[in-house]
């Protein structure tokens, strides 16, 4: 379990994050929604180590980790833009952090790994010839290589959409079922959010509004914020799909 307690962050006087108490379950998938500079994007760095914190504590299965490094907690990353290194083809990509660690995976279970993402097909290519959804694939390889303790995905989608973004969603929810893996996914799509995870964690400026499942937030909103928020994008989602539907028969 990972428990987050009293998580407080300031950056040139301003609170960023103020008393962030959550826990989540081994196993589940937890996305951070909010609006833009709601601190969910800090939050997510505080977890991974990257970004330090001005008070609180984080607790990884029993212990505390709060001034461990982010090489030390073992957790890792897949970034908004992938964060592929170019020169590289897509095999090299992925291997790129395990190829020094014989002990880390074997032949065996990246063989597998491969296989499960469906990328045997494109480990020649350059990073040029890939298409997002392909790209995403790698990059999650490369991560799922490492064997992180917990996977952290900023904006797994935002550059994707139509099938490929339901195809990738669907991959990532079968990655945590098939690990076991812990996922922490910041989105700003309530959708995205909703359809994908088992808990959704609301923040608004900096505290938690609400932390429950789909059908918690959608049915049991816990303040005008959360039911505004939801109901707003998704009505925004909705009015862009049907803008874009009638200019496409114009």
């Amino acid at each position: 379990m990972l428990v987050l307690k009293k998580i407080r962050k300031q950056f040139d006087g301003k609170v960023v994050l103020n008393g962030i108490d959550v826990e989540i379950a081994n196993g589940e998938i937890v996305s951070m929604l909010g609006p833009s500079g709601s601190g969910k994007t800090t939050l997510l760095n505080i977890i991974l180590g990257l970004t330090s914190m001005d008070s609180g504590t984080i607790i990884f299965n029993d212990k505390d980790i709060s001034k461990l490094s982010m090489k030390e907690r073992g957790f890792n990353i897949v970034f908004q833009d992938y964060a592929l290194f170019p020169n590289l083809n897509a095999y090299k990509n992925i291997i790129y952090g395990v190829k020094n660690r014989p002990d880390l995976i074997s032949k065996e279970e990246l063989d597998g790994l491969i296989d499960f993402l469906e990328l045997e097909p494109h480990l020649s290519k350059q990073i040029s010839q890939l298409s997002g959804g392909q790209k995403q694939r790698v990059a999650l390889a490369r991560t799922l290589a490492t064997k992180p303790k917990i996977l952290l995905l900023d904006e797994p989608l935002s550059a994707l959409d139509g099938v490929i973004k339901e195809t990738i969603k669907d991959r990532i929810k079968a990655i945590t079922r098939e690990y076991h893996l812990t996922t922490i996914i910041v989105t700003h799509d309530p959708e995205e959010a909703l359809t994908m995870s088992d808990k959704v964690l609301i923040i608004d400026q900096g505290k938690v509004s609400q932390f429950g499942t789909p059908n918690q937030v959608i049915h049991q909103p816990q303040n005008n914020f959360v039911e505004e928020f939801i109901l707003r994008q998704l009505r925004i989602k909705r009015d862009n799909i049907y803008n874009l539907f009638e200019g496409c028969h114009a």
